[in-house]
């Protein structure tokens, strides 16, 4: 905030607001940090820009909380939402016929109460108009580095990164990988057993063959059997796993682009860079460049 003050231009003024039921004084939230809410939603200006935080408090939306969301949010400019603070956007409407995204955890149960909306369940932000909704709390931080990026300039948007010691930013296509694996995890064996064995040895041969054969089924069996406890083919599984190994050894390693590309079961680092191209619209020499501090000797 103090870069952005010291930022010339017309000043813009901050309020934390209560929800209408929530008593007067600090507010607890359920991390257990103390909010001093500057006043009450019902006496609140009519928003230039709403921010929604997420929080436990979102899996169940105060009624009256949503109705002032569905009353004074569309006349904002801007409709900004972290983490489950979609779920409040969705409820009050403010969702409907637009792409959004929110936690992982959480993109079913917004696909299913909301059918109207568009569920992104990979990007760790989505912009549709004036509407930018991002995943996990973190992806709030590369969603507010766009913004500012947007509002003012790159220079104050770096400027800003560097003292949150962050990158400038992730591009909003970049998926939540790490978080989506977790969420296919099989339930039973022995395609749990298969699961390990493609996450330790992403390099092997994880043809539907090879990996039916370790699963002791036949091809088909195992296919059909894979995609119902996942919710993902075998193939799509394995490109994930891939993406997620050479994506760790780029920013945690100095290990050549080479040798990633064969450590990940991408043979060549050609292969490897269609793969980046293709999920995170960013070559794998650029995705170093971004997020490895250490570039390779």
């Amino acid at each position: 905030m103090s870069v952005i003050a010291a930022t010339p231009g017309p000043a813009e003024e901050l309020s934390v607001c209560r929800s209408p039921r929530a008593p007067c004084g600090p507010v607890r939230t359920s991390s257990g940090l103390m909010l001093v809410p500057d006043l009450a939603l019902t006496s609140a200006p009519d928003p230039h820009a709403l921010l929604v935080p997420g929080g436990a408090g979102t899996r169940r939306p105060d009624p009256a909380l949503v109705e002032w969301l569905r009353a004074r949010a569309p006349g904002a400019t801007r409709l900004v939402s972290v983490c489950t603070g979609a779920l409040l956007l969705a409820a009050a409407g403010l969702l409907d016929g637009r792409r959004a995204t929110t936690h992982w955890a959480y993109c079913d149960r917004l696909a299913r109460d909301h059918p109207a909306v568009t569920v992104e369940p990979e990007p760790i932000y989505v912009r549709d108009a004036h509407v930018a909704t991002s995943a996990g709390v973190t992806s709030g931080i590369d969603l507010a580095l766009a913004l500012v990026q947007e509002d003012l300039d790159r220079e104050t948007a770096l400027t800003v990164a560097r003292h949150l010691v962050v990158f400038l930013r992730r591009p909003g296509n970049q998926a939540q990988f790490s978080a989506q694996l977790a969420a296919q995890t099989a339930s039973r064996e022995p395609l749990r057993e298969v699961q390990r064995w493609i996450t330790e040895h992403p390099e092997a041969d994880l043809s539907v063959d090879a990996l039916a054969i370790r699963a002791r089924l036949s091809p088909r069996h195992f296919a059909r059997a894979f995609t119902a406890e996942t919710g993902t083919t075998p193939g799509r599984y394995v490109d994930r796993v891939g993406l997620e190994h050479a994506r760790r050894l780029l920013e945690d390693t100095s290990a050549s682009v080479e040798k990633v590309a064969r450590a990940s079961g991408y043979g060549t680092p050609e292969a490897m860079r269609r793969a980046f191209v293709k999920a995170l619209g960013t070559a794998a020499t650029e995705y170093r460049r971004r997020f490895h501090p250490v570039l390779p000797r």
